[in-house]
């Protein structure tokens, strides 16, 4: 099984791009793991939200093949534990599917037509976090997620 994750605009902050690239070079150990980032919307200021979520979805949706399983980080997602989670993983892997990909939207979150496309949501909190601040607790949380599968000390140190 592979993994993506897809966000919407780079990340400015060279302090948690060198964060992010820690865990997705760790994962490498367990699991093909791809980030793709998706590029903001040119003159996004000029749009209402619900047409930037729209031409959000179209270039989300336009990265996904029929079979990939996604799930979207939403605010109104699913709350895991680190272990949960890692058990969702692991019946993912034990599924068969080939692509698990992880979403994190715009500012303004999805277009109707990306949760339809959606497995699952899921929240990491009930806080609200920036999204390049997302990114980097996604990535973490899929790291601990395999060190917990393979009972590696990670999680509790």
């Amino acid at each position: 099984m592979t993994i993506r994750l897809l966000a919407i605009g780079k990340t400015d902050n060279k302090e948690l791009q060198q964060l992010i690239s820690l865990y997705q070079n760790r994962l490498k150990h367990y699991i093909k793991f791809e980030i793709e980032i998706i590029a903001d919307i040119k003159n996004a200021k000029n749009l209402s939200i619900a047409q930037q979520k729209e031409k959000e979805g179209e270039l989300i949706l336009k990265k996904m093949s029929a079979t990939d399983v996604v799930v979207l980080l939403d605010e109104n997602g699913k709350q895991y534990t680190s272990i949960d989670f890692s058990n969702y993983l692991q019946k993912k892997m034990n599924s068969g599917i080939k692509q698990l990909v992880f979403v994190i939207g715009g500012p303004y979150g999805f277009s109707e037509a990306v949760y339809q496309k959606a497995e699952a949501k899921i929240s990491l909190s009930k806080m609200t976090f920036s999204h390049q601040m997302v990114r980097l607790f996604v990535v973490e949380q899929i790291y601990r997620a395999f060190t917990i599968l393979r009972n590696e000390p990670y999680h509790h140190r």
